[in-house]
Protein backbone atom coordinates (compact mmCIF):
# COMPACT_ATOMS: atom_id res chain seq x y z
CA UNK A 1 0.00 0.00 0.00
CA UNK A 2 1.14 3.46 -0.87
CA UNK A 3 -0.39 6.26 1.54
CA UNK A 4 0.54 9.86 0.51
CA UNK A 5 3.14 11.61 2.74
CA UNK A 6 1.17 14.30 3.25
CA UNK A 7 -2.70 14.56 4.16
CA UNK A 8 -4.24 18.41 3.67
CA UNK A 9 -6.62 18.74 6.45
CA UNK A 10 -9.53 20.85 6.05
CA UNK A 11 -11.03 21.78 9.71
CA UNK A 12 -14.54 22.08 10.03
CA UNK A 13 -15.01 23.08 13.31
CA UNK A 14 -16.56 26.19 13.37
CA UNK A 15 -18.81 25.29 10.74
CA UNK A 16 -20.08 22.03 10.55
CA UNK A 17 -19.43 21.30 14.02
CA UNK A 18 -21.03 24.57 14.99
CA UNK A 19 -23.85 24.63 13.26
CA UNK A 20 -25.91 22.34 15.46
CA UNK A 21 -25.41 23.12 18.84
CA UNK A 22 -27.94 23.82 20.62
CA UNK A 23 -26.26 26.57 23.20
CA UNK A 24 -25.43 29.68 21.45
CA UNK A 25 -21.83 30.05 20.79
CA UNK A 26 -20.54 33.93 21.00
CA UNK A 27 -18.55 35.59 18.53
CA UNK A 28 -15.84 35.43 20.39
CA UNK A 29 -15.87 32.26 21.36
CA UNK A 30 -15.55 31.46 17.44
CA UNK A 31 -13.29 33.83 16.73
CA UNK A 32 -10.76 32.67 19.64
CA UNK A 33 -11.30 29.00 18.17
CA UNK A 34 -10.18 29.43 14.77
CA UNK A 35 -7.50 31.84 15.80
CA UNK A 36 -6.40 28.76 17.68
CA UNK A 37 -7.01 26.26 15.10
CA UNK A 38 -4.38 28.04 12.63
CA UNK A 39 -2.27 28.39 15.81
CA UNK A 40 -2.07 24.87 16.10
CA UNK A 41 -0.85 24.83 12.21
CA UNK A 42 -4.42 24.00 10.13
CA UNK A 43 -3.83 25.61 7.48
CA UNK A 44 -7.58 25.50 5.79
CA UNK A 45 -10.45 25.83 8.32
CA UNK A 46 -14.10 26.60 7.60
CA UNK A 47 -15.05 29.89 8.88
CA UNK A 48 -18.83 29.80 8.93
CA UNK A 49 -21.84 30.20 6.53
CA UNK A 50 -24.02 32.83 4.98
CA UNK A 51 -27.76 30.96 5.00
CA UNK A 52 -30.80 31.77 6.18
CA UNK A 53 -30.75 32.65 9.88
CA UNK A 54 -33.90 30.96 10.35
CA UNK A 55 -32.91 27.39 9.25
CA UNK A 56 -29.08 27.82 11.02
CA UNK A 57 -29.21 30.71 13.48
CA UNK A 58 -25.60 29.59 14.84
CA UNK A 59 -24.49 30.63 12.08
CA UNK A 60 -26.01 34.32 11.50
CA UNK A 61 -22.47 36.14 12.90
CA UNK A 62 -20.89 34.89 10.44
CA UNK A 63 -19.39 37.74 8.84
CA UNK A 64 -19.00 39.62 12.22
CA UNK A 65 -16.82 36.67 13.33
CA UNK A 66 -14.64 37.04 9.75
CA UNK A 67 -14.28 40.80 10.50
CA UNK A 68 -13.60 40.69 14.17
CA UNK A 69 -10.23 37.89 13.14
CA UNK A 70 -6.53 39.13 13.19
CA UNK A 71 -4.88 38.66 10.12
CA UNK A 72 -4.17 35.16 9.39
CA UNK A 73 -1.42 34.80 7.01
CA UNK A 74 -1.42 31.40 4.56
CA UNK A 75 -4.75 30.72 6.30
CA UNK A 76 -7.90 30.19 3.99
CA UNK A 77 -10.99 30.58 5.41
CA UNK A 78 -13.93 28.70 3.16
CA UNK A 79 -17.46 29.36 3.90
CA UNK A 80 -20.65 27.99 2.99
CA UNK A 81 -23.17 29.34 0.19
CA UNK A 82 -26.46 28.56 -0.52
CA UNK A 83 -27.29 30.82 -2.88
CA UNK A 84 -26.43 33.76 -4.58
CA UNK A 85 -27.79 35.84 -1.98
CA UNK A 86 -25.64 34.01 0.29
CA UNK A 87 -22.61 34.54 -1.93
CA UNK A 88 -23.34 38.16 -2.35
CA UNK A 89 -22.81 38.38 1.58
CA UNK A 90 -20.07 36.58 1.35
CA UNK A 91 -18.21 38.36 -1.28
CA UNK A 92 -19.48 41.66 0.81
CA UNK A 93 -17.72 40.54 3.72
CA UNK A 94 -14.46 39.78 1.19
CA UNK A 95 -14.61 36.05 1.77
CA UNK A 96 -11.77 34.41 -0.79
CA UNK A 97 -13.19 31.01 -1.16
CA UNK A 98 -16.64 29.47 -1.00
CA UNK A 99 -18.21 26.11 -0.84
CA UNK A 100 -21.78 24.82 -2.13
CA UNK A 101 -23.70 21.78 -0.76
CA UNK A 102 -25.54 19.14 -2.71
CA UNK A 103 -26.65 15.57 -1.75
CA UNK A 104 -26.25 12.04 -3.97
CA UNK A 105 -29.92 11.60 -1.88
CA UNK A 106 -33.00 12.29 -3.46
CA UNK A 107 -35.04 12.10 -0.27
CA UNK A 108 -32.15 14.70 1.65
CA UNK A 109 -31.79 16.83 -0.92
CA UNK A 110 -35.63 17.06 -0.76
CA UNK A 111 -35.46 17.81 3.00
CA UNK A 112 -32.28 19.76 3.16
CA UNK A 113 -32.87 22.16 0.47
CA UNK A 114 -36.01 21.63 -0.80
CA UNK A 115 -35.36 20.65 -4.53
CA UNK A 116 -34.25 17.78 -6.18
CA UNK A 117 -30.76 16.98 -7.07
CA UNK A 118 -30.42 18.21 -10.57
CA UNK A 119 -32.69 21.38 -9.11
CA UNK A 120 -29.82 21.63 -6.64
CA UNK A 121 -27.46 21.16 -9.50
CA UNK A 122 -29.32 24.00 -11.39
CA UNK A 123 -28.90 26.44 -8.40
CA UNK A 124 -25.80 25.67 -8.07
CA UNK A 125 -24.41 26.63 -11.85
CA UNK A 126 -24.93 31.01 -11.32
CA UNK A 127 -23.43 30.14 -8.05
CA UNK A 128 -20.11 28.90 -9.19
CA UNK A 129 -19.98 30.65 -12.21
CA UNK A 130 -19.80 34.35 -10.00
CA UNK A 131 -18.38 32.91 -7.43
CA UNK A 132 -15.52 31.78 -10.14
CA UNK A 133 -15.69 35.27 -11.65
CA UNK A 134 -15.09 37.27 -8.24
CA UNK A 135 -11.90 35.52 -8.33
CA UNK A 136 -12.90 32.95 -5.34
CA UNK A 137 -12.03 29.48 -5.49
CA UNK A 138 -15.12 27.41 -5.03
CA UNK A 139 -15.16 23.91 -3.25
CA UNK A 140 -17.95 21.19 -3.66
CA UNK A 141 -19.41 18.90 -0.74
CA UNK A 142 -21.35 15.84 -1.91
CA UNK A 143 -23.44 14.81 1.25
CA UNK A 144 -25.10 10.96 2.12
CA UNK A 145 -22.39 9.49 0.25
CA UNK A 146 -22.68 6.22 2.37
CA UNK A 147 -26.28 6.21 3.54
CA UNK A 148 -28.85 8.78 3.86
CA UNK A 149 -31.49 8.63 6.58
CA UNK A 150 -34.75 8.80 4.57
CA UNK A 151 -33.35 6.61 1.83
CA UNK A 152 -30.74 4.24 2.84
CA UNK A 153 -28.19 2.62 0.97
CA UNK A 154 -27.49 5.22 -1.37
CA UNK A 155 -25.58 3.62 -4.65
CA UNK A 156 -21.36 4.54 -5.63
CA UNK A 157 -23.16 6.10 -9.25
CA UNK A 158 -25.54 8.64 -7.65
CA UNK A 159 -22.26 9.89 -5.78
CA UNK A 160 -20.17 9.83 -8.64
CA UNK A 161 -22.73 11.56 -10.72
CA UNK A 162 -23.35 14.67 -8.46
CA UNK A 163 -19.99 14.71 -7.64
CA UNK A 164 -18.98 14.79 -11.75
CA UNK A 165 -21.45 17.43 -12.24
CA UNK A 166 -19.86 19.48 -9.13
CA UNK A 167 -16.19 19.17 -10.37
CA UNK A 168 -17.40 20.44 -14.08
CA UNK A 169 -19.07 23.63 -12.81
CA UNK A 170 -15.57 24.31 -11.63
CA UNK A 171 -15.44 23.35 -7.90
CA UNK A 172 -11.40 22.51 -7.44
CA UNK A 173 -12.03 20.22 -5.13
CA UNK A 174 -15.33 17.46 -4.05
CA UNK A 175 -15.91 16.77 -0.43
CA UNK A 176 -17.51 13.59 -0.23
CA UNK A 177 -19.69 13.49 3.24
CA UNK A 178 -20.74 10.59 5.05
CA UNK A 179 -23.45 12.62 6.31
CA UNK A 180 -25.01 9.84 9.14
CA UNK A 181 -21.25 7.63 9.32
CA UNK A 182 -23.24 4.75 8.63
CA UNK A 183 -20.18 3.45 6.40
CA UNK A 184 -17.70 1.05 6.67
CA UNK A 185 -14.06 0.42 4.77
CA UNK A 186 -14.53 -1.39 2.11
CA UNK A 187 -18.15 0.30 1.14
CA UNK A 188 -16.33 3.75 1.72
CA UNK A 189 -13.28 2.65 -0.76
CA UNK A 190 -16.01 1.30 -3.43
CA UNK A 191 -17.40 4.27 -3.30
CA UNK A 192 -14.43 6.62 -3.85
CA UNK A 193 -12.90 4.16 -6.72
CA UNK A 194 -16.54 4.61 -8.33
CA UNK A 195 -16.48 8.34 -8.29
CA UNK A 196 -12.42 8.20 -9.11
CA UNK A 197 -13.63 6.92 -12.30
CA UNK A 198 -15.80 10.57 -13.30
CA UNK A 199 -13.19 12.58 -11.01
CA UNK A 200 -9.26 12.72 -10.46
CA UNK A 201 -8.79 11.28 -7.08
CA UNK A 202 -6.71 14.60 -6.42
CA UNK A 203 -9.49 16.56 -6.80
CA UNK A 204 -11.49 14.31 -4.04
CA UNK A 205 -11.99 14.91 0.00
CA UNK A 206 -13.33 12.55 2.41
CA UNK A 207 -15.78 14.08 4.87
CA UNK A 208 -16.60 11.35 7.53
CA UNK A 209 -19.61 11.47 10.84
CA UNK A 210 -18.21 9.02 13.14
CA UNK A 211 -21.91 8.00 14.14
CA UNK A 212 -20.69 4.31 14.37
CA UNK A 213 -17.17 4.57 15.16
CA UNK A 214 -16.05 3.98 11.67
CA UNK A 215 -14.45 7.20 10.48
CA UNK A 216 -11.04 6.73 10.86
CA UNK A 217 -11.34 3.10 9.45
CA UNK A 218 -13.31 4.80 6.48
CA UNK A 219 -10.16 7.22 5.98
CA UNK A 220 -7.16 4.77 6.35
CA UNK A 221 -9.01 2.49 3.66
CA UNK A 222 -9.46 5.12 1.03
CA UNK A 223 -5.72 7.17 1.29
CA UNK A 224 -3.98 4.81 -0.38
CA UNK A 225 -6.43 4.71 -3.25
CA UNK A 226 -4.71 8.57 -4.12
CA UNK A 227 -6.96 10.81 -1.56
CA UNK A 228 -4.71 12.87 0.69
CA UNK A 229 -7.19 15.78 1.62
CA UNK A 230 -9.60 15.00 4.68
CA UNK A 231 -12.20 17.01 6.22
CA UNK A 232 -12.59 16.79 10.24
CA UNK A 233 -13.66 18.87 13.47
CA UNK A 234 -11.76 19.39 16.12
CA UNK A 235 -12.88 17.40 19.14
CA UNK A 236 -15.24 15.88 17.08
CA UNK A 237 -18.23 18.32 17.19
CA UNK A 238 -20.77 18.91 14.69
CA UNK A 239 -23.61 16.52 13.24
CA UNK A 240 -26.48 17.28 10.99
CA UNK A 241 -29.45 18.99 11.44
CA UNK A 242 -31.23 17.70 8.62
CA UNK A 243 -30.10 13.72 9.74
CA UNK A 244 -31.75 12.84 12.73
CA UNK A 245 -29.13 10.64 14.77
CA UNK A 246 -26.32 11.59 13.38
CA UNK A 247 -23.05 12.16 15.50
CA UNK A 248 -20.14 14.17 14.96
CA UNK A 249 -17.11 14.48 12.77
CA UNK A 250 -14.33 12.39 12.58
CA UNK A 251 -12.05 14.13 15.29
CA UNK A 252 -8.95 16.32 14.07
CA UNK A 253 -6.90 15.36 17.15
CA UNK A 254 -8.20 11.12 16.37
CA UNK A 255 -7.08 11.95 13.00
CA UNK A 256 -3.78 13.82 13.36
CA UNK A 257 -2.68 10.87 15.81
CA UNK A 258 -3.48 8.36 13.06
CA UNK A 259 -1.58 10.13 10.76
CA UNK A 260 1.30 11.06 12.59
CA UNK A 261 1.66 7.38 13.36
CA UNK A 262 2.00 6.48 9.71
CA UNK A 263 4.12 8.84 9.56
CA UNK A 264 1.99 11.10 7.53
CA UNK A 265 2.55 14.78 7.86
CA UNK A 266 0.25 17.18 8.84
CA UNK A 267 2.00 20.18 9.84
CA UNK A 268 -0.75 20.12 13.00
CA UNK A 269 0.59 20.38 16.30
CA UNK A 270 -1.57 17.58 18.37
CA UNK A 271 -1.10 19.23 21.94
CA UNK A 272 -1.92 23.07 20.25
CA UNK A 273 -5.04 21.27 18.63
CA UNK A 274 -5.77 19.77 22.04
CA UNK A 275 -5.56 23.04 23.44
CA UNK A 276 -7.64 24.59 20.79
CA UNK A 277 -10.72 21.69 21.43
CA UNK A 278 -10.43 22.05 25.30
CA UNK A 279 -11.30 25.25 25.21
CA UNK A 280 -14.46 25.30 22.70
CA UNK A 281 -15.54 22.51 24.74
CA UNK A 282 -15.42 24.47 27.87
CA UNK A 283 -17.29 26.85 25.99
CA UNK A 284 -19.87 24.43 24.92
CA UNK A 285 -20.10 23.44 28.53
CA UNK A 286 -19.50 19.46 27.04
CA UNK A 287 -16.67 17.07 26.55
CA UNK A 288 -14.79 16.30 24.03
CA UNK A 289 -15.96 14.13 21.07
CA UNK A 290 -11.98 12.94 20.85
CA UNK A 291 -10.64 9.70 22.13
CA UNK A 292 -7.53 11.25 21.74
CA UNK A 293 -8.42 14.23 24.17
CA UNK A 294 -9.49 12.56 26.67
CA UNK A 295 -6.40 10.11 26.87
CA UNK A 296 -4.01 13.29 26.70
CA UNK A 297 -6.32 14.91 29.46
Amino acid sequence: MAYPGRVRIVEVGPRDGLQNEAVAVPVEAKVALIEALAGAGLRVIEAGSFVSPRWVPQMAATAEVLARLRPLPGVALPVLVPNLQGLEAALAAGVEEVAVFGAASEAFSRRNINCSIAESLDRFAPVVERALAAGLRVRGYVSCVLGCPYEGEVAPAAVRSVAAALAAMGCYEVSLGDTIGTGTPVKARRMVEAVAEAVPVDRLALHFHDTYGQALANILACLDLGVSVVDSAVAGLGGCPYAKGASGNVATEDLVYMLHGMGIETGVDLHRLHAAGAAICAALGQPTGSRVARALG
